[in-house]
Parts: structure tokens; C-alpha cells; sequence
């Protein structure tokens, strides 16, 4: 596959520019024509799709590709035409008494190019899902899809090339370099999907051309178990959080607060869990494999950093595999007993790990959370009311999921989105709608008003009704 050079991508950007220029507020019709076309493309090339992104990971499951990407794509498709009209419609807007007869509006303008850069973990779902916000906003998108996934990369432009114009819509591929040319250009907004440490780079090389940014980053989200919880179905929910796409997922469960006394019990029924869900591994389809082998290994060290400094490591291996550095997959791990001081409580884990660590009360629990950088996710389980209230007033965090993991993401009535290191920014329905348009503010003077009583030259008349005005305002 041919590499987009900073020479390519400039023209590529010229290009929507003046296309941009010539149409600058596309229509409700043109817009619904180009999601129907992304919508199309979603459906005849599923099978694509999943093959592709397979191959990128060696061997990814196919229910977890149409569940946690076409799926999720579909549906923002399907909302975003359903919503489309009332999102670009023109609003009224209250008018203060002392500015009547005159009125006002507030109208949605595209903002021109948006790029947008994804990443190699969902990457599907996080291309499409901010192109399709973009596209509906009436802007014109360029996409830079994570040199990590050249199988679907590939697939993808071909795809797009196929039913857009480079006008409209356009992938761009290539390495780091070409990621960071791609960050410096002059966009009109950009989206980048990533680590915090990329983000941050991202967001400098964005500033120098003053690009809006929407920052969606990761960072250790935490689950709590609340005294009040149903342990049995709490551990199943969490499982599947934990162990969608092995784990690598920005808002997967990163570590687990547990009441005191209840970690090697909670370890347990995870352990038996798991087994239940994948009584095998290595050649279950069902469990997906890590995206490549320095990813795997940075897994494997952290295991190995949390036994040297004493944590109990349980291995969930049912059907006693061997897993040795040849193999792209690694066996679901529980680490009872980290410490601050280990790399799995220092860093996003992005894996089939997961610490569990107890905590004496909910301020205990509280504290902890607030310990670290805000997350993307939280999760809390239980029936107690007076502790979940707590636990929402007294953390801050993307979003949140009660009494289970990951849905809040799949909301199209509401925004995604980090906080803090976590992020900034919030896509999906109307906020992804709202993330790249312009609400542009428009006051309508009346034929007849009283402003002209401001004019100079200021006097008498001028103070009383300044002074009139402050009273009423």
C-alpha cells in the first residue's frame, strides 16, 4: 500500500478545501446522500470488514467486529439520518425585553475540513463514527486510519473511493510521519482517537495552525463493586467488559475495586466466569488475539512487574494452554494485591489484565478513584442508592455504565466523551453533530428600535437609560 506523503497530503487538502468552498452549506438532501452512501458501504462490505480487521490482529472475533464496530456504526448512521433535519434546522432563540422588536437566531454552519485520526483498536467504529458526525455536520472529511491495521486500512480507502469523491470524503494512509504531517495541517477541526501521550502531541501540533481538537483518550477506568452488589452477575458483566476485544478497548474495566475481605472470593467467581465464557483460548474464535507482538510483550512485562513486587497473579486458563511468546494471544490474568508502585496500577493496561484491589468505604473507594488522572469510564455496581449517588457527585469521568460495562458508549441520545487527561470534546447524535458545526449567533435588528437612543453624543438621556436597563437586566 502507497504511503501518503506531506506532498499528497497537502493536495488532498486543497482539494477539499475548495470543494468546501464551493458548496460551503450543503443541503439536507446532498448530506443524507452521503450518509446513505457511508450506510451502504457498511452493509455490502460486513464480510470485508471483518476479514480485514481479522487479519490486522491475527484473528479477531467476528461477533466482537459486527457487534462493537458495524453495529455501532449502523446505528449512528441510522439515528443521524432519522435526526438530521431537526439538527440543521435554524432556532429561535429567547430575545431580552429591552432589544425587542428585534430578534433572535442561532443557525448550525459547517466548519470546512475535519480530519480525523483513529486508531488501530476499533478501527472501524472509530473512523466512521466521527466521519459520519462530520459528513452530517456538512463538512468535508479527510481520515487518517492507524498504520497498525493495513489490511483494513487498505480496505478502506478502496471502499471510500469507491462511492465518495475526494471532494467529500477521503483516506489518507501511512506511518507515524505521514500522522504527524496530518496533525499539522491547517483542518478546520480535527479528531484524534488515542493515548493521552499521543493526544498531547496532537493537540500541539494542531495548536500552531489554532485547529479546534477533539481529544478522545483513555486512561485507567475503574470499576467498583459496591457492598450491595449481586456478585454473581456483576463478575459475568464485568468479564465481557473486561474481555471484549481482549481487552482492548479505551473503556474497558481497568481495574477493580472490591469491599475488604472479598478479593480472593471476587477473583473466584471471575476466574469461573471467564472459564464459562471461553473454556478455550488458543483457537476459540470467540477470543481475540493482541494486536501485534511488542503490544503482547508490554502485556507480559507488566504481568511480570506485578509478581516481582508480590501481587498474587491468577492465570484463567481452562483448557491449560500454552501460550509462549510465538502465540499472538495471552490468557485472561488477575492481579490480587497490586500496589501504586506497579506498572499495571501506573499504566493504561489496554489488555486481558486485571488488578483487583480492595477498599474499606466508600469514601475509601471514592478517594482512590480520585487518586488518579480522570477516566474515560467508570463503573459502579450495586443497589445501595445513597452510595451510587456519592460515587456519581464525587468522581469525575467520561461517562458511566450502572450495574454493568461499556453501553454508555452505544447512547446516540448522548454525548461520549473524556475528561482531563482522559479527553475533551464529546461525539455521537446531535453532539457529534454539534462537534463540527459552528452554532453561529444572529441577532435580526427591527426596522424600528430604540438603540439609536445610545448613539453619541452621550448625555442625559444616555445615563437614564443605562441606568434603566441595569435595573431590568
Amino acid at each position: 500500500m502507497l504511503l501518503s506523503r506531506p506532498t499528497d497530503l497537502a493536495a488532498q487538502f486543497e482539494i477539499q478545501r475548495h470543494a468546501f468552498a464551493r458548496e460551503p452549506y450543503p443541503s439536507h438532501d446532498v448530506r443524507i446522500s452521503r450518509l446513505d452512501r457511508l450506510l451502504a458501504l457498511t452493509e455490502s462490505h460486513e464480510s470485508a470488514i471483518v476479514k480485514a480487521i481479522s487479519a490486522d490482529f491475527g484473528g479477531r472475533s467476528a461477533h466482537e467486529t459486527r457487534l462493537a464496530e458495524i453495529f455501532v456504526v449502523r446505528a449512528g448512521i441510522r439515528h443521524a439520518r432519522s435526526h438530521l433535519k431537526h439538527w440543521m434546522r435554524t432556532r429561535k432563540v429567547k430575545t431580552d425585553l429591552q432589544f425587542r422588536p428585534g430578534y433572535n437566531r442561532l443557525m448550525p454552519q459547517p466548519l470546512g475540513v475535519v480530519g480525523v485520526v483513529s486508531p488501530w483498536n476499533y478501527p472501524f467504529q472509530l473512523a466512521i463514527g466521527p466521519a459520519l458526525a462530520a459528513l452530517a455536520a456538512g463538512n468535508r472529511v479527510l481520515v487518517k486510519p492507524s498504520e497498525l491495521t493495513p489490511h483494513f486500512s487498505a480496505l478502506l480507502h478502496e471502499m471510500i473511493g469507491t462511492a465518495f469523491d475526494p471532494g467529500e470524503l477521503r483516506v489518507v494512509t501511512g506511518d507515524a510521519e505521514t500522522g504527524k504531517a496530518f496533525a499539522g495541517l491547517p483542518l478546520d477541526h480535527l479528531f484524534f482517537t488515542g493515548s493521552t501521550s499521543v493526544g498531547r502531541q496532537v493537540a500541539i501540533a494542531a495548536a500552531a495552525n489554532l485547529t479546534p481538537v477533539t481529544l478522545e483518550l483513555g486512561g485507567k477506568s475503574p470499576a467498583i463493586f459496591d457492598a450491595s452488589c449481586d456478585v454473581a452477575r456483576a463478575v459475568r458483566r464485568l468479564a465481557f467488559g473486561k474481555l471484549l476485544n481482549a481487552g482492548q478497548t479505551c473503556i474497558a474495566p481497568d481495574y477493580l475495586l472490591v469491599p475488604a475481605g472479598t478479593a480472593d472470593s471476587v477473583a473466584a467467581q471471575l476466574s469461573a466466569v471467564i472459564a464459562e465464557l471461553y473454556p478455550s483460548l488458543a483457537n476459540n474464535p470467540d477470543y481475540t488475539s493482541i494486536v501485534s507482538a511488542r503490544h503482547r510483550q508490554r502485556l507480559v512485562d507488566l504481568i511480570q512487574d506485578a509478581r516481582a513486587g508480590g501481587a498474587r497473579v491468577i492465570e484463567v486458563n481452562p483448557a491449560n494452554e500454552r501460550f509462549d511468546d510465538t502465540s499472538s494471544k495471552l490468557a485472561p490474568v488477575l492481579v490480587v494485591g497490586a500496589t501504586d508502585s506497579m506498572c499495571v496500577m501506573r499504566e493504561e493496561i489496554f489488555g486481558p489484565v486485571l488488578p483487583i484491589l480492595e477498599y474499606h468505604s466508600v469514601d475509601d473507594a471514592i478517594a482512590r478513584v480520585n487518586r488518579s488522572d480522570r477516566p474515560l469510564a467508570l463503573y459502579w455496581f450495586g443497589r445501595n442508592l445513597a452510595n451510587r449517588h456519592r460515587v456519581l457527585r464525587e468522581t469525575v469521568s467520561g461517562g458511566v455504565t450502572i450495574n454493568d460495562c461499556l453501553w454508555h458508549l452505544a447512547q446516540e441520545n448522548q454525548p461520549f466523551g473524556g475528561v482531563g487527561s482522559s479527553g475533551m470534546g464529546a461525539y455521537h447524535g446531535e453532539w457529534g453533530f454539534n462537534a463540527f458545526s459552528k452554532q453561529k449567533p444572529i441577532f435580526h435588528q427591527a426596522r424600528w428600535n430604540g438603540t439609536s437612543l445610545f448613539h453619541p453624543p452621550y448625555g442625559a438621556t444616555f445615563n437614564w437609560l443605562l441606568r434603566a436597563l441595569e435595573t431590568i437586566s
